[in-house]
């Protein structure tokens, strides 16, 4: 088993709760969005086994979401660290939940979090926020690190890639069909676009590969 193979009940069980869930955000395993006048932030960190590195990767996350939920799966043996109990105060003490992945995709609650933590880091929170909102669907299993990661940016790269198959175009008429085409554009991270005349953009032959 994977990490990435605790993503799909995680995310089931989260959706549950009434969250919009989405994997490899900025980072994190997976961030849920659950809006409203205030959006509520969850992020959720998966292990094989419950180590002090999830723990620590909680700490890292707490400034920038309102929950922090760790989780892995559950041991065969019932002598993991899910059944220590240093370890579950511990994280009642930070305020973090424990989820419990079984063989069987069953998720079973261990701790829930308590009180929301106090927000550190507004600046990061709305990164995060921002990008759930900006990715189209979800295209990345949480814990898939090793993976390359399909971020909003790339997305709008390659929607931007895909209407100058047609032929060249200006930023102005790309931006009805992506908000930020001008500077993707300009700043051309993948090497896709070229200028070919004065305010006229069309496809190098990367472009043209990258969304063949």
């Amino acid at each position: 088993m994977a990490e990435s193979d605790l993503y799909l009940p995680i995310k089931a069980f989260m959706e549950s709760l009434g969250f919009s869930v989405k994997g490899e955000v900025n980072g994190c395993d997976l961030l849920g969005v659950k809006d409203g006048d205030a959006p509520v932030l969850v992020v959720c960190e998966m292990k094989l086994s419950f180590n002090l590195e999830l723990l620590l990767q909680g700490v890292d996350r707490a400034a920038a979401c309102d929950e922090v939920w760790l989780s892995a799966r559950l041991s065969k043996t019932g002598k993991g660290r899910e059944h220590d109990s240093r370890y579950r105060n511990l994280c009642r003490r930070l305020g973090f939940g424990l989820l419990g992945v079984a063989p069987n995709g069953q998720v079973e609650v261990i701790v829930a979090p308590s009180a929301p933590m106090p927000r550190r880091d507004p600046k990061r929170r709305s990164r995060l926020l921002d990008e759930h909102r900006r990715r189209m669907g979800d295209p990345n299993k949480g814990g898939g690190s090793r993976q390359p990661i399909m971020t909003a940016y790339r997305q709008d790269c390659i929607a931007c890639a895909k209407a100058l198959l047609d032929g060249p175009s200006t930023p102005k008429q790309l931006k009805t069909l992506v908000g930020r085409a001008p500077a993707i554009l300009s700043r051309n991270v993948y090497g896709w676009f070229v200028r070919e005349a004065r305010g006229i953009y069309g496809l190098t032959e990367l472009g043209r590969k990258a969304v063949a």
